[in-house]
């Protein structure tokens, strides 16, 4: 019995969207809007970020999606504590400031702040903050995803939250 020729490659061929594709697509792909911030060795820093799901409950864990090279960046990947400060309608020029080019120093300026068990930024009346501590890291094309375990939750009680869908902010109630 003759031997069966193999492929050249024993890797499958990928296909991928075209970058315009993804983009349009994620729009559509509706997002609780989150300030996410950082402190320790590497400084203070945040952004706003819909790249946030859950994980497990056991440990409770957090995945955060940070973009490598956003000004926010180097403190995300340096510092091992995070905070996901989930928002609402009040917070949204916020989520704006946090979300541009609004310097560093001027988005925390712009709102009341406490400080978690993990040394991370907690947002005073957000609609609920995961303050965190990093379990794992892994680069995944331009962006680092993090794995974030869960050690302390504050909520603030009948608010609306914000979801970002179709490039617009959304009020969420009850």
């Amino acid at each position: 019995m003759a031997d069966a020729e193999l492929p050249a490659s024993d890797e499958p061929t990928r296909v991928h969207v075209s970058r315009d594709e993804f983009r349009n697509g994620m729009s559509l792909l509706a997002g609780a809007v989150n300030i996410v911030t950082t402190d320790g060795p590497a400084g203070r820093a945040g952004m706003t970020a819909s790249a946030v799901c859950s994980v497990t409950d056991s440990p409770p864990t957090l995945l955060v999606c940070v973009n490598r090279s956003s000004s926010a960046g180097p403190a995300f990947l340096q510092n091992d504590a995070l905070c996901v400060n989930t928002v609402g309608p009040s917070h949204q020029e916020l989520a704006m400031a946090f979300g541009g080019r609004t310097g560093m120093e001027d988005r925390f300026a712009a709102a009341e702040w406490t400080t978690g068990a993990s040394g991370a930024p907690i947002l005073s009346g957000a609609v609920v903050s995961f303050d965190c501590r990093v379990s794992k890291r892994a680069v995944v094309g331009s962006h680092e995803v993090i794995f974030a375990e869960i050690i302390g939750i504050t909520q603030t009680s009948g608010q609306p939250a914000l979801a970002y869908f179709g490039r617009r902010f959304h009020e969420l109630g009850d």
